[in-house]
Order: structure tokens, then sequence, then C-alpha cells
């Protein structure tokens, strides 16, 4: 799935070996309201809206890679296994992800005993952390996640490729890294990271008021860490700055694989479908 400020389009390879794309006119509210287009504000909004575009993909790759049945209609197919279903395994995602990264973190800190609020936080944020990196690791063993690291992978290095300047191909972007610093795993972790320093500002929660403060300061963490990515991003060839993207570049070994020439082909028609 590849992005512009115009445009979203999606590639998937069919089974017969061909590559379908499907390419939809998007602008991001961020861009139509000024409101939604501040610092920190923008973040958050991207992050709703890539979690949708997201969603969308996935159902579209559902759609072309399995056969609809003639004898339903699609959009009953569609509605069927698609749309409860996938509704379904969103929302438990999401609370799944909430509990685990969030909620757990601050249970077993509380039965540290720790008191001071600094220190609270600090283990706060370092369970949160080994939590995220056990994920991480934990879901590369799933065999079907190397395939999604490979297009991963792919999708890196068809933007290293087009940032270059070189024509459009597999075997220019075979080329290229397959690590890049606006990569949504640098922009997880430096979650994880921020989450420390803001949680830190608020001392030790006591109290339920205290808590939920914390949980719906969640969107401002994940804007102020978008804003550092785009930074990021955009100074990239500033020594310092890279010396600081390093250990997200780093945990991109784990979240991308090389991919094969077939999967940067798949990378290289969504793009083009954008620009």
């Amino acid at each position: 799935m590849m992005r512009s400020p115009g445009k979203v389009a999606t590639a998937v390879r069919l089974p017969d070996g061909t590559i379908q794309v499907k390419t939809d006119e998007f602008v991001s509210i961020s861009r139509r309201a000024k409101l939604f287009g501040l610092p920190i504000v923008r973040g958050a909004v991207v992050l709703v809206e890539s979690l949708r575009i997201g969603i969308q993909a996935l159902a579209f790759s559902a759609e072309a890679a399995v056969a609809v049945s003639d004898e339903r209609p699609k959009s009953e197919a569609r509605f069927g296994s698609l749309g409860l279903g996938m509704g379904f395994t969103i929302a438990i995602s999401l609370l799944l992800g909430f509990l685990i990264f969030f909620y757990l973190p601050l249970k077993l800190t509380d039965l540290t005993g720790v008191r001071q609020g600094l220190l609270f936080n600090l283990i706060d944020g370092a369970f949160r952390l080994l939590f995220f990196m056990i994920y991480i690791v934990a879901v590369g063993y799933w065999g079907e996640m190397q395939r999604v690291f490979m297009y991963h992978g792919a999708e890196h290095k068809t933007i290293h490729n087009l940032e270059a300047g070189t024509q459009l191909s597999p075997e220019n972007a075979q080329t290229f890294s397959r690590f890049h610093p606006r990569c949504g795993t640098s922009f997880l972790f430096l979650v994880m990271i921020v989450s420390i320093f803001v949680f830190a500002l608020l001392g030790r929660p006591d109290t339920w008021q205290a808590r939920l403060l914390r949980f719906a300061l969640i969107p401002v963490i994940a804007g102020i860490s978008f804003e550092l990515i785009r930074f990021a991003g955009a100074h990239y060839d500033k020594k310092w700055v890279r010396w600081l993207s390093q250990p997200g570049l780093n945990l991109q070994r784990l979240t991308t694989r090389e991919p094969s020439r077939d999967m940067l082909e798949v990378a290289i028609a969504a793009l083009r479908a954008v620009l």
C-alpha cells in the first residue's frame, strides 16, 4: 500500500501471477482543515487515518486473493467475511494492544511498590518497551509474517529508489537499503520512548482519574512522536539526526526482510499508481 498527498493505492499479487491495483483519491483532513493540520494534532489525525487506510487495504487484498463464490452476491460475502469479521478482529486487537502495552505495565509497576514518581514511570516505561520488543520478536517467528516483513522491505527499497531520483525498477530498488527513517517501526519505538517522558511529568498515578489521564494522552504522545519522525526524515542528512535515528533503524532489522523481485514489482506498481 502506498500513499501520496492526494491518493492511496494498494497493489496485490493475484493467484494467477498478475498484479491488481486499486487506487482511491484521498486528501487528509489535516490538509483540508487548518485545526487538524497543527503540529502534534496532525500526528494523531494521521495515526487514525493510517489505521483506516490500512484496514481497507487488508480488506481489498483479502478479497483479491480469495475467490468469492458466484452463488453469493459479492456485497454479501464482503459483509459476512470482511465486514463483521474484520471489525471484530480490529476491536479485539486494539483492546489487547491497550491492555498489553499500557495497562499491564502499569499494574506490574504497581507491584514493585515504588512510590517515587520519576522512578515509577521509568519502570513502567521499561516494562512497556520490553513487551514491545517481545511482541516484535515473537511475531517474527510466524511464517506468514515473514512474507509481510519481506513486503515491508520492498516498500522501503522502492521509496528509497524514488527519493534517489533513479528509474523505478526492481533492479534499481534492490540496491537500496531495506531500512528507512520514516518507518512505522521507528514511529512505534518513538511512541514507547516519548511516553516515558510524558508520563514522567504526571508523577505516580495514584487515582483512577490520573490513570485515565495517562490513557487520554496517548494521542498526544502519538502526535509528538509523529513530529519527531517527520523531522528525522527531513533532516536525515545531519549526523546527529542519523545517530538518534539508529535505534529505530536497528529495530527494523526485526520487522523487514530482503524482498524478492516479484515483491518489488508489487511495491512499484502501488507507487506508480499514486505518483
